[in-house]
């Protein structure tokens, strides 16, 4: 199922009419062959802006060719005008995207005929993009060779992907938060101000739908599908199989028939504590399938979970999943593994968990489809378990990974933190979908981030180090409260100022 962003790039070249146009077509020619070496498939607009007449042709253009993530290239000056008017044309379509990056100069042996001038114009491009309240996606350095432009459009790519994936986005929900969960609030103004929908539903709602599917003949084919990615080793229950099939035929249904005028879609369901006993299981096995389908399922009804996630998905084009930052990595195991934990310290480490939502192609050996055992504790201690099977426990594999937050506040403004470390290759000794993870400096990332900004426990976690596309995204989406783990030599706000 495709449920991301498929990014049609485009590239536009313009030069103001007291340069010559042929210095900008040269240098669009050369950003395109150095594109077709890195394999980007971009589509050329032959279309040289000089004005607004060129801006309109350059339109009609790259639409005809479907193109939803635009360069514009500033081969020379550029006329900022023109050059802005097409940006704001071509973004007032949902979901598209635009990016400006320059062209440097090549040679001092040409700079009477041959110079440019794109460095400057920038300044003024970026200047006129602000009088027309335009976000557009600038590079860190956007001035640059061919080979410097091309790097910079492939950077561009999973942007523009997620840009254009939350203009078309539905986050479906299922139930309130429950009491003890609060911490995962969720203003859903800022969603609209992504261009995110929502569409809150009850848990009524979803039970009807569920039992509209009893028998649904596709349910076998589900369950040959489970079976097969279990195995005989990891399928302790077989028998709860049925039911989980249902419920997973029962939420894509219940997106196809609502999805609207959306294209991509997510669910923020929740899982406790009275779903147990009217659904009679646990949906963590069935989070953890559709999230490997590239549908986000986050737990205890995390809207801004599921936003996380998607993101994720889209910027890692693979399959992520969403842990608590839960517990303290115990001495006695830091020691049993020295090796393997290295430099870190133990404020380095954290145990990240989940019932059992994480994706079976993301754990080790012996993972297994059971019960949940805190719903056991709680629902049948002295019984067979029943209502509680239906997680999926296991270790998480080794991994570079990004832990990633997009949230609002209470009072609905959209912050967000970044971290990258990696999942360490050692037991955990614990239950749930789990893992022993490294950030440096964890500990006051911990304490002047997390804790400073209120952040809920739930964090992503995109299995490759993404950071740096993260930012740039958060950046272009109009967030400016992003927090990363500093080093040591870098204070926080509030952290103590000396050394220790």
């Amino acid at each position: 199922m495709n449920n991301t962003p498929v990014v049609k790039l485009g590239i536009v070249a313009v030069s103001r009419d007291c340069f010559p146009a042929t210095l900008s077509e040269k240098r669009r020619i050369a950003v395109i062959a150095e594109c077709e070496k890195m394999g980007l498939d971009i589509y050329e607009s032959k279309v040289i802006v000089e004005n607004e007449k060129d801006a309109l042709a350059a339109l009609d253009d790259i639409n005809a060719a479907g193109v939803n993530a635009l360069v514009v290239f500033l081969g020379n000056f550029g006329p900022e005008g023109p050059e802005t008017m097409l940006a704001q044309r071509f973004t007032a379509v949902r979901g598209n995207s635009v990016m400006f990056v320059a062209a440097a100069e090549e040679s001092g042996k040409d700079l009477i005929n041959g110079r440019g001038d794109a460095y400057c114009g920038m300044l003024n491009a970026s200047y006129n993009l602000g009088l027309r309240k335009l976000a557009a996606y600038i590079p860190e350095y956007p001035v640059g060779g061919a080979a410097d432009v091309a790097a910079m459009i492939k950077e561009y790519v999973p942007v523009a992907a997620v840009k254009n994936g939350l203009a078309n986005l539905k986050i479906f929900t299922f139930g309130p938060r429950p009491y003890d969960f609060l911490a995962c609030n969720a203003p859903i103004a800022p969603l609209y101000d992504l261009g995110v929908e929502i569409q809150e539903n009850s848990e009524l709602d979803l039970l009807e739908a569920f039992q509209a599917h009893d028998n649904d003949p596709r349910i076998e084919g589900v369950i040959k599908e489970m079976e097969a990615e279990l195995g005989e080793n990891g399928n302790c229950y077989p028998g709860i199989l049925p039911k989980l099939a249902q419920f997973e035929i029962t939420l894509l249904d219940w997106a196809e028939k609502n999805l609207g005028a959306a294209k991509y879609f997510a669910f923020a369901n929740k899982c406790w504590p009275a779903f147990q006993t009217m659904f009679k299981f646990v949906p963590c096995y069935v989070n953890s399938r559709l999230t490997a389908k590239g549908i986000p399922v986050a737990c205890e009804t995390d809207i801004y979970g599921a936003l996380t996630e998607y993101i994720l998905t889209v910027v890692t084009d693979s399959t992520v999943t969403l842990l608590d930052i839960n517990n303290t990595v115990p001495a006695d195991l830091i020691s049993e593994n020295a090796k393997v934990v290295g430099d870190y310290t133990a404020k380095d480490l954290f145990m990240g968990f989940h019932c059992g939502n994480t994706s079976a192609c993301l754990l080790k050996e012996g993972k297994k489809m059971q019960y949940q055992l805190i719903m056991k504790r709680n629902l049948e201690p002295d019984s067979e378990p029943n209502v509680s099977r239906g997680t999926l426990d296991g270790e998480i594999m080794a991994s570079d990974i990004t832990l990633f937050r997009l949230q609002s506040t209470a009072d609905a403004k959209l912050i967000s933190y970044i971290a990258e470390g990696e999942v360490l290759d050692m037991p955990t000794n614990s239950f749930g979908g789990r893992a022993v993870i490294a950030v440096p400096e964890m500990a006051r990332f911990y304490r002047h981030v997390l804790i400073e900004k209120r952040y809920p426990h739930h964090a992503g976690v995109g299995f490759a180090h993404v950071g740096r596309t993260l930012f740039n995204t958060l950046k272009y989406l109009g967030i400016t409260d992003i927090s990363v783990n500093l080093p040591k030599e870098l204070r926080y706000p509030g952290e103590y100022p000396y050394f220790n």
